[in-house]
């Protein structure tokens, strides 16, 4: 019985978790704390924390720890199974109709244009990063730049799109160019 239940409730926080990780916490909240009493509130906020710090899907990630918390192994299985279980079906039901109807005129529309609209969404995240880079969250100002964070995305850019270096080699090395500039910065002033 605890295995369907632990399906269940992380099938139901798969399905209806729309916007990420981040979205899906108050549902896992619900499920986990409050209608079973699997967890309590401490072990909740200990739940969240591993979540974030483990590579993966805040979502899944969860239904693991408490699967695995809940009913060992086979737990974690099946809570993470129900966690995934949603996206998997209505992935495959779309691919399945791309590939069935791909050569319909009007689905080559439709996609057709969606391209702008992701191509925009892209380049509106690729610019909200960069004036968070550029100002740090304050004033847009030219006295608040942040020139090393401009260098640093300017160089990365160059990297990855000119030279068509590794993005975690790029990722590395910005990181270590701010950190030595940094600690170049603090030794003069």
């Amino acid at each position: 019985m605890i295995y369907l239940q632990l399906f269940w409730s992380f099938l139901q926080i798969g399905l209806f978790s729309v916007g990420g990780g981040y979205a899906a916490m108050p549902l896992i909240q619900a499920q986990t704390v409050q209608l079973h009493g699997w967890l309590t509130m401490n072990e909740f906020t200990d739940l969240v924390t591993i979540a974030e710090m483990t590579p993966g899907p805040i979502a899944v990630n969860s239904a693991t720890f408490v699967g695995i918390r809940i009913a060992g192994l086979p737990g974690a299985l099946v809570a993470t199974l129900g966690c995934i279980f949603p996206s998997l079906f209505i992935v495959s039901l779309l691919a399945f109709i791309y590939y069935r109807y791909k050569n319909l005129s009007i689905l080559q529309s439709v996609l057709a244009s969606l391209r702008p609209a992701v191509v925009a969404l892209i380049a509106s995240a690729g610019l909200s990063i960069l004036i968070q880079v550029a100002f740090g969250g304050a004033e847009m100002a030219i006295v608040n730049v942040n020139w090393v964070g401009l260098v640093l995305f300017a160089a990365a850019f160059a990297a990855l799109r000119g030279l068509k270096w590794n993005p975690i080699l790029v990722m590395v090395l910005c990181g270590v160019g701010n950190l030595l500039v940094g600690l170049v910065l603090q030794t003069i002033g």
